[in-house]
């Protein structure tokens, strides 16, 4: 009787339903048993999912089943990352309003992610635009302010002029915005910060402690916060130059080692010199504007031309009087960065000696390698910014440069100018204090009142939430809520008199920042239940990608000592694990010739291989289309492919391992219909195996065998069975799917023997054991597909409710050991012989070893001690 095919289309709802009626994955916070916390990170409501969700997720899920089966109580829960700027655009340019807009999207997307059969604690979902979840942010927020951990001050911002928005420093491309095309204005204004600096040298011990994190990404965070160990040094104006009131330039350097390469100093455009000279020189002035029209990237200043003017100021150099260097303003030094000056030694540093080649100034090598000859050493295009031997630098000579900075900075510190050192130690960070402020609507409203008496005035707690206003505009640029009639407007809670909401709403990153938190508890009317959240906390498996590497991740680190500050947890690392997994690629498809073509769709075309070449051509006329590079998925070279597609056709099993089974999933993984169709065979053949076999195997207790015929099929299944959970728990999900390929293959035959003719009781009994062990250790991969064979076998219960199966220790012990065999001491062969085979079998194998005799040359051996299973040794 033939087996019908299995039908996804009809057995994943069914199966998804049953999970939901029996909440099998609503975690219990009351649960006594060991916790397990997985999470991926929460997407952006864009409209539709991608594979790259579909791969996150599926990474997620199986990490959450296997540790669900292993005994764990797993909180495996899901939101939205909702609040941002997309939504805004989409306001305005398709009319619908950004509420409206996201929450449809959420809708779409949440349908799509069900179908994919995610075993997510759905009871725990919420957006972070719900005024349920910004309203307990907002508490955040004051407890934070009253902490001293948030503040506002003037800063220098990106502006772009036509967005009417600030933008970051990678949203200035060649000085002009990344969307408008408009040049970007330097604008001073007032916002608001989290302390993070109050943190920096704590964010960066602490990642020695993140031991279950890439090191990659460890080391990006650590670059970030970027402490260095230097000198501030104050370098006098001499007398003779307009110092406009000042009587010192004060410079941090990582480097005073190599203050005898010094050839000048430079200062930011915004430094306060450089202002009071601007006032007086319209050259300067101009000059001065120019950088502020450039992108303060680091990309951006690395990449620039070096520019500078001279300030006619000069200052005397700290360890030599009569020494005088010029003073300018220069484009590559930052005012956000150390003391927004800089010395200038070009034969150290590219970027200076790019600037000192420009306009023509001194090069002088003070460092040169450790093995280089001072007479001849010199600096060409190329500085040299290593560690070596001091040259060229008188008293220091000689000296290697841990030394020279020792020596300086002794010498600076204690020579005084007035009653000031000359120079002081000072460890640096290259981290800034958090700017929150966004000139935008849909985003969390940060809880603050501005009063002509009172001044900033926060909103008391029993006021809150701060509701962003529905009925609101985008039919101009800038923030509706600058301009809403009645909303900003607002009685003091201090004096009562007329007062203004403040208007700017907080970056997006703060609602990730804690959003792990929440879902511990989402129900409480406090930001968090802190007995509940230290119990989860921190994530035991957080997945997500790696452009998250610095800035999420940082923030979340920040926010959670935050919170610990203000009383909310007791935890540090928000994260005990992470995993960064790779992209999702396709080929790309062009229709025409060259970098003029149209992009093509996968979907629009037919691929034909012949004589070992792949040729495209488009279904609708024939024409043949150009075989691009295989790329991340993206809409604008449409190499997309809908999961809704994949899921309709295949199943969604079948993506699921598709896209766990074809690279480790830390790389990228290339879509390929070959591939996908592979997977799909198998679940197939996977089906057919067991529902052949199912009828064969009713009423049989599942046992291994010991001995006799089916002793094979026993070890194959249960060495599998081990090694693929060690796959999973090093998330090592190719390997395990290879191994469940061989396990297939293995039982292949044995199912198809038992379906077709009569066996003994204790063959069928190991190979419903085998079956069993194959349906659970595929089930986090495969559930829906897992919960069909599992049924057919006759179970009651879920597949989902099993115990993870253990193996029998007996079974996955090799039969044959391999031992060297050494002769006086010298390894010259390997016996690969039966474990159980006694000291006589050992010897006498020895003996008959080529490499053995061709060693012993016709001697006779005085001894041969074996160690069991370890070594044979022959004595001469």
């Amino acid at each position: 009787m033939a087996t019908e095919r299995y039908n996804p289309r009809e057995a994943e709802p069914r199966w998804q339903e049953k999970w939901n009626a029996e909440k099998v994955f609503e975690t219990d916070n009351g649960d006594p048993r060991e916790k397990y916390y997985v999470l991926e990170m929460f997407p952006y409501p864009s409209g539709r999912i991608h594979m790259g969700h579909v791969r996150n997720y599926s990474l997620g899920d199986v990490v959450a089943r296997y540790k669900r089966a292993r005994g764990f109580n797993v909180l495996h829960p899901m939101g939205w990352d909702a609040f941002g700027m997309p939504a805004e655009n989409a306001a305005r340019d398709n009319k619908v309003h950004p509420k409206t807009w996201t929450y449809q999207n959420i809708e779409t997307m949440k349908k799509q992610l069900k179908a994919m059969g995610l075993s997510l604690d759905w009871s725990r979902e919420f957006a972070t635009c719900d005024v349920d979840y910004y309203h307990r942010q907002q508490m955040l927020f004051l407890d934070m302010m009253e902490k001293g951990l948030v503040y506002r001050k003037e800063s220098k911002v990106n502006w772009d002029p036509v967005d009417n928005t600030v933008l970051a420093n990678e949203q200035v491309i060649d000085g002009r915005g990344w969307r408008s095309g408009a040049l970007v204005e330097q604008r001073e204004l007032t916002q608001w910060f989290f302390k993070i600096t109050e943190f920096s040298q704590e964010l960066l011990d602490a990642l020695d402690t993140l031991e279950d994190w890439p090191e990659k990404v460890r080391l990006m965070q650590k670059n970030w916060i970027g402490r260095s160990e230097g000198m501030l040094i104050r370098w006098e104006i001499t007398p003779q130059t307009p110092a406009h009131g000042e009587s010192e330039v004060v410079v941090y350097t990582t480097r005073p080692d190599t203050l005898f390469g010094a050839s000048f100093l430079a200062i930011a455009a915004d430094h306060p010199l450089a202002k009071k000279i601007s006032e007086t020189n319209p050259a300067i002035d101009a000059f001065c504007e120019e950088c502020r029209h450039a992108g303060t990237s680091l990309a951006a200043l690395e990449t620039a031309e070096k520019k500078g003017m001279d300030t006619g100021i000069r200052v005397r150099h700290p360890l030599d009087s009569s020494w005088e260097l010029s003073v300018y303003v220069a484009n590559f030094v930052l005012m956000d960065y150390g003391t927004g000056a800089i010395f200038g030694c070009p034969a150290g540093d590219q970027r200076d000696l790019d600037f000192a080649r420009k306009y023509n100034l001194p090069v002088v090598p003070v460092v040169m390698p450790k093995d280089g000859d001072p007479d001849t050493f010199s600096v060409g295009d190329v500085a040299y910014d290593g560690d070596g031997v001091m040259i060229n630098s008188r008293f220091l000579n000689g000296k290697t440069t841990t030394e020279a900075f020792e020596i300086i900075a002794d010498k600076l510190s204690g020579t005084m100018i007035g009653n000031m050192p000359q120079g002081e130690r000072k460890v640096n960070f290259r981290l800034r204090d958090w700017g929150i402020s966004r000139q935008r609507y849909w985003g969390c409203p940060i809880p603050v009142i501005h009063c002509d008496s009172c001044g900033i005035v926060p909103v008391p707690k029993q006021d809150l939430p701060v509701k962003l206003p529905d009925d609101v505009t985008f039919d101009q640029p800038g923030n509706p809520l600058d301009r809403h009639p009645t909303w900003r407007h607002v009685a003091c809670p201090q004096c009562g008199q007329d007062a203004r909401r403040e208007t700017d709403t907080m970056d997006t990153f703060v609602d990730s920042s804690w959003y792990f938190t929440r879902f511990t508890a989402p129900w409480e009317e406090q930001p968090t239940n802190p007995a509940v959240a230290n119990r989860w906390l921190p994530v035991d498996q957080y997945i997500g990608g790696i452009e998250h590497a610095i800035l999420h991740l940082l923030y979340s680190r920040f926010y959670t000592r935050a919170m610990r500050e203000t009383g909310h947890v007791d935890v540090t690392e928000p994260f005990k694990g992470l995993f960064t997994q790779g992209m999702v690629v396709h080929e790309t498809y062009r229709r025409g010739s060259g970098q003029n073509g149209e992009w093509v769709s996968p979907a629009d075309i037919r691929i034909e291989e012949a004589d070992g070449k792949r040729r495209a051509f488009m279904l609708s006329d024939g024409d043949e289309v150009l075989i691009g590079s295989i790329e991340k998925m993206s809409k604008s070279k449409k190499n997309v492919i809908d999961p809704d597609d994949i899921i309709a056709s295949y199943g969604a099993d079948t993506a699921r391992f598709f896209v766990l089974s074809d690279s480790p999933p830390e790389r990228d993984v290339i879509w390929s219909e070959a591939g996908v169709e592979g997977a799909h065979r198998f679940t197939q053949r996977l089906y057919r195996l067991i529902a052949e076999a199912a009828e064969a195997l009713s009423g049989i207790v599942a046992a291994p065998a010991s001995e006799g015929e089916a002793l094979a099929i026993s070890q194959a299944a249960h060495r599998t069975l081990k090694a693929v959970s060690q796959d999973y728990d090093r998330l090592a999900f190719n390997k395990a799917v290879a191994r469940i390929y061989e396990l297939v293959n293995s039982l292949a035959a044995p199912l198809t023997k038992v379906a077709k003719e009569p066996c003994s009781e204790s063959y069928r009994a190991a190979l419903r054991n085998a079956a069993e062990i194959l349906i659970q250790i595929v089930a986090p991969m495969t559930p829906h597909l897992a919960e069909e064979c599992w049924a057919m076998l006759g179970h009651k219960e879920l597949v989902a409710h099993t115990p993870w199966p253990v193996h029998d220790d007996a079974l996955v012990q090799e039969n044959d050991v391999t031992m060297p065999v050494q002769v006086n001491g010298k390894k010259r062969a390997e016996l690969t012989i039966s474990r159980d085979a006694d000291q006589n079998a050992v010897i006498q194998a020895t003996l008959a070893l080529e490499d053995v005799q061709r060693a012993l040359n016709g001697q006779a051996h005085k001894k041969i001690i074996v160690v069991p299973q370890r070594i044979v040794n022959i004595v001469v």
